[in-house]
């Protein structure tokens, strides 16, 4: 049984897809990007910064979902630029302490002009 995850404290999804979906004992989140969910804006300027708020938007979909990013089993990141490759794992290793599997690649563009996206897959 699917059930979808849904919560005001991430952004709302910008086309027709769901924030996340949970199955048994696994929890998939949609990418997020650096929405502030407050505002509906990408406020953040940094790769540091824009890769905090994703971080943020992850913990508030995950733990509507009764999980957290601790239980994370695998993670694919997406960079607009492999050169802030450095900077971005600064932040993501603060709080994927856990280390759970990841891809991780550059892309040609992401929605809204985003420096980068990730998405996970958790267990609860």
């Amino acid at each position: 049984m699917l059930k979808i995850i849904s919560t005001d404290k991430a952004p709302a999804a910008i086309g027709p897809y769901s924030q996340g979906i949970i199955v048994g004992d696994l929890v998939f989140t949609s990418g997020q990007i650096a929405i502030n969910p407050a505002s509906g804006e990408v406020e953040a300027v940094t790769i540091e910064e824009q890769t905090e708020q994703v971080m943020k938007n992850l913990q508030a979909l995950l733990a509507e979902a009764g999980t957290d990013m601790s239980k994370a089993v695998k993670t694919t990141c997406f960079l607009a630029d492999m050169a802030d490759f450095a900077k971005f794992n600064e932040v993501y290793g603060r709080y994927f302490t856990t280390k759970p599997a990841r891809s991780c690649v550059a892309v040609k563009a992401l929605p809204k002009g985003v420096l980068c996206e990730v998405e996970v897959i958790a267990a609860k």
